[in-house]
């Protein structure tokens, strides 16, 4: 009940940033139409939409960091949160409470960039379904580093931890804009060390229908997603204790 009624004050809080919602939610798309119109005009496209709108659409959840990042830190400069651990919440529930209302956000995100591939040409499979729930387990990475990082930095530093230096690591990291295998090596080995890629890999999989190909990307995003959580729990317990 507790996790409940935090995670609807923070809904109210997005909610009160219409601004940042449409940017979030129409970015991808806006970059999905772009790539489209100048693959188009290129003889070798390197992405058909089967491959490219996975990708922009886990790389479009990276602007959840952002969000949860800064709930999170707004509330910390506010003193709300001094008040706040006044009550019987654990750090659990304030964790909780700020993921539950991000995950919806994310699955209407994913469903608008995916309803944009439709119109651009893409073809509508069950498949989609699959590709579509991956985001639930990649959305949980993208939020817990948000939340980590507001747990520690200002609503100013998170705008550059979270904005800039996140989404270019997941451009760069994930293979969403070009293939990793062009440069291999070191590169592509330092890469598959963050998960980024394999959440890529893992919704390109459920929208081709390579189900087999999915248990080793799952495993990689689950534990990713797993000891972010608690790496943010354990953090904000910590602050509850020395604040």
């Amino acid at each position: 009940m507790r996790t409940w009624a935090f995670a609807k004050r923070t809904t109210k809080e997005i909610l009160r940033d219409p601004i940042n919602i449409i940017f979030g939610l129409g970015f991808p798309i806006v970059i999905l139409l772009l790539l489209t119109t100048i693959q188009k005009n290129i003889p070798a496209t390197p992405f058909s939409l089967k491959q490219l709108t996975p990708g922009i659409a886990v790389f479009g959840l990276s602007f959840l960091s952002l969000f949860s990042a800064t709930l999170i830190s707004r509330d910390r400069m506010s003193s709300l949160l001094a008040r706040l651990f006044t009550t019987p919440m654990t750090a659990k529930d304030y964790i909780l409470g700020y993921t539950l209302p991000l995950i919806p956000m994310a699955l209407i995100q994913t469903l608008l960039c995916y309803l944009a591939a439709f119109c651009l040409g893409l073809k509508i499979t069950p498949d989609v379904i699959i590709a579509i729930l991956c985001t639930i387990p990649i959305s949980i990475i993208f939020i817990a580093i948000g939340l980590f990082c507001g747990t520690i930095f200002n609503d100013r530093q998170v705008g550059g931890i979270c904005g800039a230096l996140l989404t270019n690591l997941t451009a760069w990291l994930s293979g969403t804009w070009f293939s990793l295998d062009l440069i291999g090596g070191l590169f592509k080995d330092i890469a598959y060390c963050f998960p980024f890629v394999h959440a890529v890999d893992m919704a390109r999989d459920g929208l081709n229908a390579n189900y087999h190909a999915m248990p080793n990307n799952l495993f990689w995003v689950l534990s990713y997603a797993g000891l972010l959580l608690i790496a943010a729990v354990s953090l904000f317990k910590y602050k509850m204790k020395h604040n």
